[in-house]
């Protein structure tokens, strides 16, 4: 049996796409996952499961949030080891930095640099960003909520069709320490 996270995307945010923990752990406990537990209120599960194909266990994920909630749901699944390597590959300071002032993003399929090429990251300086296998890195010093350069990366015409959410380090490290077999 292989770790997985379940990322959902947007959801408990403001009033809106409302999944109450309890209900997603059954949702996941009732598509026979197992070891099924959740993380904060912000749409992060971990569960087991031989299934082995992220692509399909999100895209079951989706379809029975759609179900059960009457609204969709973007989610990327990723297995324990890929949440590990992200963690270990991060290419700032994270032990000197407050976690509230770094955060992963991850995306449904590779980025390249080309695509991000429109945004000058020095003109956002202190802040920064850095592309890895299927997340982003941003180094936002006042915080993800007061970044102009996460909302500059975060323009839809860069990123075409592209799934992507965003996590604080603390939770990068949770999920990869949750899904550890």
């Amino acid at each position: 049996m292989t770790m997985y996270a379940a990322l959902l995307r947007g959801i408990n945010v403001g009033g809106h796409k409302k999944v109450p923990m309890a209900e997603l752990r059954t949702l996941l406990t009732d598509l026979g996952f197992g070891d099924v537990r959740t993380h904060l209120q912000s749409g992060n599960a971990v569960f087991s499961s031989d299934h082995g194909d992220e692509e399909s266990l999100a895209a079951d994920i989706s379809a029975a949030l759609a179900s059960h909630f009457g609204f969709d749901v973007d989610v990327l699944v990723r297995d324990g080891a890929y949440l590990r390597a992200v963690a270990d590959a991060c290419p700032f300071p994270a032990d000197s930095l407050e976690p509230k002032q770094l955060h992963v993003t991850y995306f449904s399929e590779p980025v390249r640099p080309e695509q991000l090429a429109s945004v000058d990251a020095s003109a956002y300086a202190p802040e920064d960003y850095r592309l890895g296998d299927r997340a982003l890195y941003l180094y936002a010093p006042e915080g993800l909520g007061r970044s102009k350069l996460a909302v500059a990366l975060g323009r839809p015409s860069l990123l075409k069709g592209v799934v992507a959410t965003s996590r604080n380090w603390n939770t990068v490290l949770k999920l990869a320490e949750l899904t550890r077999a």
